[in-house]
């Protein structure tokens, strides 16, 4: 026996020796900078791909430079093969296999952005999310918006204003009626945190009649400082039964080939259900994207007596409290620069 262990013996270190070399050669290998065709490598690891497949792949493409098999065994001997995150990694300069297991287990994947503006349309909205390059198209306008989006129905079907307008993150995969959906159940987040929270004897019925006021409220101003004030305005009007007077509702109310052109035409045009200077109260629908500022504003109005404001030209407005002070504010700031000016609101 003891004779069959000294002839074994040799062999013994031979093969420890050999599986130590290999273990050495292995962690070098692992510790070396990835190959990387660019600075910032993008590896998708869609749901369902095994380790083993994904390993044969970075060889294939030459990303580790030593046979995938290394990096299949490491990964199932450190538990790494199972725990990995589908998704899409960024793969730095630098970066060597060991950090790489750690990246993919960690499910630190690329984040995207979406960013909706206060005072888009529902269809400039549609539009942007259209062109989005990371996001995947579902959204057929030809088909109901409410079933695409997986909610039910509002009681007021126009989608127009029931988006909130913020930045949602996104990883790839995500799809523009997902962006949609978010952005409807965020509206119905804030509405529903701002409502019980609103000032006493306000002119609205409901939360929808809010949205609207913040609508004209967010495309009227254009400075931040001025949105409580502006709201005052239009909700005093509202409480003296005077029409709200202003441009941008009668702007949403026109076919698209004249919105860029107003003329006073069109502020006689009784057909136009958006056109406040022939309808009293409330337009149909919101006419934009209002931001939670704006909702706020129409909430929490701001009534010093003022009744009409003209542009200054600088993004700020002149208010009034009787018609003749504002027409001569109109006088002041816009008809000496331009006489084909209409100011907004004007009188009752």
């Amino acid at each position: 026996m003891v004779k069959w262990l000294k002839r074994l013996l040799p062999f013994s270190l031979v093969a420890i020796t050999l599986a130590a070399l290999t273990v050495l050669w292995a962690d070098q290998k692992l510790s070396e900078p990835l190959n990387l065709v660019d600075d910032d490598y993008l590896l998708d690891l869609r749901p369902g791909t095994g380790f083993s497949a994904m390993a044969a792949s970075l060889a294939a493409d030459g990303v580790i430079a030593y046979p995938a098999d290394i990096l299949n065994v490491y990964a199932r001997l450190t538990g790494s093969a199972g725990a990995i995150q589908s998704g899409e990694y960024r793969l730095p300069s630098g970066l060597n296999s060991y950090d790489l297991l750690a990246l993919l287990v960690s499910g630190d994947v690329v984040r995207y952005r979406a960013t909706l503006i206060e005072g888009w349309t529902f269809a400039e909205m549609v539009s942007y999310l259209a062109e989005h390059p990371e996001l995947d198209k579902r959204f057929d306008p030809a088909q109901p918006l409410w079933a695409q989006l997986e909610v039910t129905a509002p009681l007021h079907e126009n989608p127009e204003g029931l988006f909130f307008p913020d930045t949602y993150s996104f990883v790839k995969g995500a799809t523009d009626t997902g962006i949609m959906k978010r952005a409807y159940r965020r509206m119905q987040a804030v509405l529903n945190q701002e409502w019980p929270k609103r000032s006493d004897n306000l002119p609205y019925d409901s939360p929808y009649e809010a949205l609207i006021m913040a609508s004209i409220v967010e495309k009227e101003t254009g400075q931040p400082h001025e949105r409580q004030r502006i709201a005052g305005v239009f909700v005093s009007r509202l409480e003296k039964n005077m029409r709200l007077q202003t441009d941008p509702t009668v702007i949403y109310g026109l076919p698209a080939a004249e919105k860029k052109n107003l003329r006073s035409r069109h502020l006689k045009d009784d057909s136009n259900p958006y056109n406040t200077y022939r309808h009293k109260g409330l337009p149909p629908t919101p006419i934009a994207l209002p931001g939670r500022a704006a909702i706020h504003a129409a909430l929490h109005p701001v009534q010093d007596g003022a009744l009409f404001f003209v542009a200054k030209g600088d993004g700020s407005h002149q208010f009034s409290e009787t018609l003749e002070q504002h027409q001569q504010a109109v006088r002041d700031y816009q008809l000496k620069r331009r006489k084909d000016y209409r100011s907004s609101p004007t009188k009752p």
